[in-house]
């Protein structure tokens, strides 16, 4: 029998919402300590709600999401502490529970270790110990913003659609705040929409144009469909990053993003489902391209990386390995900056093609460790990694960690744990076979 790990059973109490968008759902009741998780949730009253957000709003308890939803016209979402956010199944087609907060509005989702706020599937929120959940069941959550990116102001960002002002982004406006997300779950999300629409992607958490004057911080996203983060164009920084078990990329960087990244962790589960590509594997730890074209433009896709964490497959061709493609890929033109890196458990480390893209020169090269079942580096800039930092061979590297395999028995990432990884926060176990 399969059943949810519960981290907690305590009750869990939460003020009601307060919107005219909203559907009345409960008389109000208190906010309790505790760490909130499915079973518990699902026996709260669920919220629904559709349509643009227009004015000042606040979730909490149990939120249904229906369709698109925009937060725009100066209107700030608060999401309290505790909350779940998940998704009205919708007909195909259609979008599956897809949250934006436009260029004209503002996110407030300050969650706590202890009670991280989560969008999940709407499968685990049911009250059924032997339902489980799949990668799709949530939309995505989607940040949009005035920061400067190399692709005109009327761009549509992927996944919405196209030809829409609300969802263009992408400005002049380098200190651009889209508001604040921190100690946040996304789970189990992401879109593709069908027919003639197909390909128009929803990643987990999509931030385009988004600019420095944004926080986010402690944030995990696990079995997405598409990528767990994308980052087209913008300034924002970031901190304490998860993503676990992605379908497809883990980070991806598009359209001119200049950010940088505090404390990343690109996990790999063998249990998850993967890309592929022409018939080949097509998951990556790092993407990154200047843009969809390749070509040079005045502002180059270059994030700065510090304390980068990329953890695939133990074993190689005999194993899981051969379902990944790069630990890091940069093409088109782009350039990353990378200080205090370890890459392990794919066929290629770090693969650098020789269209203009390049490991930067201001990389701290000596702080960079690669395994890679076939190839450690390639390309562009990578002649500078000390050849003792660089192994291949078909069973990954340690690079001093205890055990960071995620599929290999006690999973144990330390020292390299700088963000809480394996904290109260975290999520990596949804269900338990009995």
């Amino acid at each position: 029998m399969k059943r949810l790990t519960l981290i907690a059973a305590a009750a869990l109490s939460l003020t009601a919402c307060q919107n005219d968008h909203l559907a009345d759902s409960s008389t109000p009741f208190e906010m309790k300590s505790t760490s909130a998780e499915y079973l518990t949730a699902s026996a709260l009253p669920v919220t629904k709600v559709s349509g643009p957000i227009t004015s000042n709003t606040t979730w909490s308890g149990v939120i249904e999401i229906d369709g698109t939803v925009a937060v725009k016209d100066g209107a700030t979402l608060t999401i309290q502490p505790g909350t779940f956010i998940k998704a009205k199944p919708n007909a195909i087609g259609e979008g599956s529970g897809i949250l934006v907060i436009t260029k004209t509005g503002k996110i407030n989702a300050t969650g706590t270790e202890s009670q991280p706020i989560v969008f999940t599937s709407y499968r685990l929120l049911d009250g059924d110990e032997d339902t489980t959940a799949t990668a799709g069941d949530f939309g995505g959550v989607i940040l949009l913003g005035d920061a400067p990116t190399n692709v005109p102001f009327t761009t549509t960002v992927e996944g919405l659609p196209t030809n829409n002002p609300e969802f263009y982004f992408g400005g002049t406006i380098s200190g651009h705040n889209a508001g604040i997300m921190k100690y946040v779950r996304i789970e189990f999300a992401g879109y593709d929409f069908v027919g003639a629409n197909s390909g128009n992607e929803v990643n987990a958490l999509t931030l385009a144009g988004v600019g420095s004057g944004t926080t986010l911080d402690h944030i995990q996203v696990s079995y997405g469909q598409d990528d767990s983060f994308e980052f087209f164009g913008g300034t924002v920084n970031a901190s304490n990053l998860i993503s676990f078990a992605a379908e497809d990329d883990n980070f991806d960087f598009d359209n001119g993003y200049t950010g940088t990244i505090t404390c990343a962790l690109s996990l790999a589960d063998y249990n998850s489902s993967h890309t592929v590509s022409g018939g080949s594997p097509d998951s990556n730890g790092i993407e990154l391209d200047n843009n969809a074209t390749g070509t040079s433009t005045a502002l180059i896709t270059n994030p700065v990386i510090n304390n980068l964490t990329i953890i695939g497959a133990k074993f190689g061709a005999a194993g899981q390995g051969a379902a990944y493609e790069n630990g890091i890929h940069i093409r088109r033109h782009g350039k990353l900056t990378l200080n205090n890196a370890v890459v392990t458990g794919y066929p290629v480390g770090i693969k650098v093609e020789n269209t203009g893209s390049e490991l930067s020169s201001v990389s701290n090269l000596a702080s960079i460790q690669v395994h890679g079942f076939t190839t450690s580096v390639t390309g562009n800039g990578t002649a500078g990694i000390p050849t003792a930092n660089l192994l291949t061979g078909s069973t990954a590297a340690l690079w001093g960690m205890n055990q960071p395999f995620f599929n290999e028995g006690s999973w144990n990432v330390s020292p390299r744990n700088c963000g809480g990884f394996q904290g109260a926060w975290t999520k990596y176990n949804f269900a338990i076979v009995n």
